[in-house]
C-alpha cells in the first residue's frame, strides 16, 4: 500500500493534536427573554396566537377594548407584561410583516419550552435526593430517570402524592390508591404542597405552597442548585440573577409546582393541569412579593 493511499486514510490531521475550536454560538435574545417569561409570566402560552391576539387588541378602540371578555382581557395583561419585558419589541412588532412576527413568536416560543424542558430535565436527579432522608437511602430505591417505580407505586412518593384529606397511612387507601381503584380528582391538592407535608382539615389554607420540597425546587430553578444545601457553589449565575428577578412572582411559584408535579417522581398530575390550577389560587387568595 502506497504512503498516499495510507495518508488519506487516517486523514491528514494528528490525534496528538487538538482540532480547531468550535465557535461560540450567542443565543438569540428573544430566546433568551423567552425562557424568563415562561417561568415568571406564562408557563404554557401559544405565543403566536398571543401576539396576534395582543396587536389586534392595541388596534382596537376604548369603546371596543370595555367589551372585551374575561379571558381576552387575561390574554392582554399576558401579551402587556411580555412587551414589559423584551425592551423594544412593541415598536419592532408595530413596523414588522406577518413573517417577521411569526419568526419573533416562535423564538419566544422557543426559549419558553426549553426552559421547561431543562427544568424539569434537571429535577429530575435531583428530587430524588430530596426526599430520601438525611443519612438513609430509599426503600426500594428509585432509578433516576425511571417513572415506573414513583408514584403511587412507591411508598415514599405515594405518601407524597397522597391527596389531602386520605391517610396514606392506612393500608386499604393506599392500596385503592395504587390500584386506581381511587381515582385522584384534578382539584383535590396533594400533600407535598403543604408545608411538612402534614394537611390541616381545618384550615386547608394553613402551609399550602410552603413545602420544603417547592422550596427547593424554586431554588434550585431560579437561584442554584448548588443552593438548596445553603452552600452555594455554582460557578455561574443564577436564573433569577440573569433576569434581575428581585422577588418571587405568583406565576414563578405556579410554575415550581407544576415542575415537582410533573418531575420524574411525583408523576401524577399533568403539567398544564397543575399549573392553571395553583396560578389562579395565588391571584384570588394570595398576595405574595417576598424578596429572594
Amino acid at each position: 500500500m502506497s504512503d498516499a493511499s495510507t495518508g488519506q486514510k487516517r486523514g491528514s490531521s494528528s490525534a496528538l493534536q487538538l482540532g480547531p475550536r468550535k465557535k461560540l454560538t450567542t443565543q438569540d435574545p428573544l430566546v433568551h427573554h423567552g425562557r424568563h417569561f415562561g417561568r415568571v409570566v406564562h408557563a404554557f402560552c401559544n405565543m403566536q396566537t398571543l401576539i396576534t391576539n395582543g396587536l389586534l387588541f392595541m388596534g382596537q378602540q376604548e369603546d371596543e377594548a370595555e367589551s372585551m371578555t374575561v379571558i381576552e382581557r387575561k390574554e392582554y395583561a399576558v401579551f402587556r407584561e411580555l412587551l414589559w419585558m423584551v425592551p423594544g419589541l412593541e415598536a419592532w412588532l408595530m413596523e414588522s410583516s406577518e413573517e417577521e412576527t411569526v419568526c419573533v413568536a416562535d423564538l419566544i416560543q422557543k426559549g419558553s419550552n426549553n426552559a421547561r424542558a431543562d427544568d424539569t430535565k434537571g429535577m429530575k436527579s435531583a428530587i430524588v435526593d430530596w426526599i430520601t432522608p438525611k443519612g438513609q437511602s430509599l426503600n426500594p430505591h428509585i432509578p433516576r430517570n425511571v417513572k415506573l417505580v414513583c408514584g403511587f407505586n412507591h411508598k415514599c412518593t405515594g405518601a407524597l402524592l397522597c391527596p389531602a384529606g386520605l391517610d396514606w397511612a392506612n393500608t386499604e387507601i393506599r392500596t385503592k390508591l395504587v390500584n386506581g381503584q381511587i381515582q385522584v380528582a384534578g382539584d383535590q391538592w396533594p400533600v407535598f404542597l403543604y408545608a411538612n407535608y402534614t394537611y390541616d382539615a381545618e384550615d386547608p389554607w394553613n402551609g399550602l405552597l410552603h413545602s420544603g420540597l417547592l422550596i427547593s425546587a424554586f431554588k434550585h430553578i431560579f437561584t442554584s442548585p448548588s443552593s438548596v444545601d445553603q452552600a452555594p457553589k455554582a460557578t455561574r449565575s443564577g436564573n433569577a440573577w440573569i433576569h434581575g428577578m428581585r422577588s418571587v412572582t405568583k406565576v414563578s411559584i405556579a410554575y415550581t409546582a407544576t415542575q415537582v408535579s410533573s418531575s420524574g417522581c411525583v408523576i401524577s398530575y399533568a403539567a398544564q393541569h397543575c399549573f392553571r390550577l395553583v396560578f389562579p389560587l395565588l391571584q384570588h387568595k394570595f398576595s405574595l412579593t417576598p424578596t429572594l
